[in-house]
């Protein structure tokens, strides 16, 4: 997969509301649920469920280097 294919695949989930995991720092691991609301060029941004107001952004390097997965 590379970075062509996984931008036309967050595109087509735009507006949809999906469970995520994210692999930070330290092996810290945070789930959460959102919506994808936005695409750019190198980055997407997800609008947490439940709080209106706080929006998280990745890049599609971050699916690609499994750093986010989509549940």
């Amino acid at each position: 997969m590379n970075i062509e294919n996984v931008r036309e695949k967050i595109k087509q989930k735009e507006g949809e509301t999906l469970h995520f995991k994210f692999n930070g720092s330290r092996h810290q691991v945070e789930e959460f649920t959102g919506e994808i609301i936005e695409t750019y060029p190198a980055i997407f941004l997800i609008r947490l469920k439940g709080t209106p107001t706080k929006i998280k952004s990745f890049s599609y390097n971050d699916l690609l280097t499994e750093s986010l997965e989509i549940l």
